[in-house]
């Protein structure tokens, strides 16, 4: 073959090369870069995960279903304690500060559910509730007396609203030298607590906000005359087993509304999946605040609700709770 068919043999091999490449990039179109880390994630000023809002001027954080107080970090806020280690057994001071988007200790909280800010410490397998309200130095700096009785990894939940900010819930673990034998808490929705019987009736439904009532009464007699409670006359808060996700429950009415001071006390829950939650309620009555605490599957498969049985150790799974008196701690204002 001479030299000029040679060249025109490879032109027309280049030629179907390129062509071909053309089709190629055609049927597959241009490359895109990845999508963006906040895609997915939602940029609100509203209600943080299930119903409080976690971001601040735009900033983009976790993803609308995410629940609180998994995280230390979050719209641009951080909770840092300056001690994590504390001994079971003994009564110490927990101090922390919660800093802002530029770095600083925040020093400007609005009030919810009368209080600055509200600090619940449990163990990880949700045993050992405690409902603190810490008082604030100048600088910044939360502090409260706190007594963990065993060991264990206990998580210290910041419940609060920065000034010109969003609710938001922050948590860290705390590790606690001691003996550490972990419970489990079966399914219960009764609750004994010095001569008191509360009973927790409705089903928690996974994806929507589920009405739950709680019943006081007091050696078989309905409870009418409950007392105020951080602005209710009951105060819930309710955690999800596996993770220890920190619920925010809303009282449905309040104090002065018309209706009566009991035995009833009515709450909306926002459950964001399947699964099974430990319930805490804080009444005041004679003075004296009580926790009774409650472990409920979600509906439809969940239990349904236990009758009140007509006398303690009748069969129906109860829970053993101890009150305080209002005021009682070291707390901004009491419990």
């Amino acid at each position: 073959m001479n030299t000029l068919a040679k060249l025109s043999a490879y032109g027309a091999a280049l030629a179907l090369l390129t062509l071909g490449a053309y089709a190629t990039g055609s049927a597959v179109g241009p490359l895109r870069s990845p999508a963006p880390a906040s895609a997915g994630h939602e940029v609100t000023s509203g209600a943080e995960g299930a119903g409080h809002g976690d971001t601040h001027s735009g900033v983009v954080t976790e993803t609308a279903d995410q629940p609180a107080g998994l995280a230390s970090s979050r719209g641009g806020y951080t909770l840092t304690p300056t001690a994590s280690t504390p001994t079971a057994g003994t009564t110490t001071e927990f101090a922390f500060r919660v800093t802002g988007p530029d770095g600083a200790p925040v020093t400007a909280f609005d009030e919810e559910h009368t209080k600055r800010l509200h600090l619940i410490v449990v163990r990880r397998d949700t045993s050992g509730f405690q409902h603190l309200h810490p008082t604030m130095d100048p600088d910044g700096t939360w502090r409260t007396g706190l007594t963990l009785p065993t060991g264990g990894v206990y998580r210290a939940f910041a419940d609060f609203t920065p000034t010109g900010g969003a609710a938001t819930t922050l948590g860290v673990d705390l590790s606690v030298a001691g003996t550490y034998d972990p419970i489990v808490h079966e399914s219960t929705r009764v609750a004994r607590i010095d001569g008191y019987e509360v009973r927790l009736d409705g089903e928690l439904t996974a994806g929507s906000s589920s009405p739950v009532t709680l019943t006081v009464t007091k050696d078989g007699t309905p409870v009418t005359d409950l007392q105020p409670y951080l602005g209710a006359y009951g105060h819930l808060v309710a955690l999800r087993s596996t993770d220890l996700a920190y619920l925010h429950v809303h009282p449905d009415g309040a104090p002065n509304d018309g209706r009566t001071a009991g035995p009833q006390i009515r709450f909306l829950a926002e459950v964001p999946s399947s699964g099974t939650y430990r319930l805490f309620l804080d009444f005041q009555h004679a003075g004296v605040v009580r926790t009774a605490e409650f472990t409920v599957p979600t509906g439809p498969t969940g239990a349904a609700p236990q009758p009140v049985p007509a006398t303690p150790g009748s069969g129906t799974p109860t829970i053993e709770n101890h009150g305080h008196p209002a005021g009682g701690d070291s707390a901004e204002g009491g419990h």
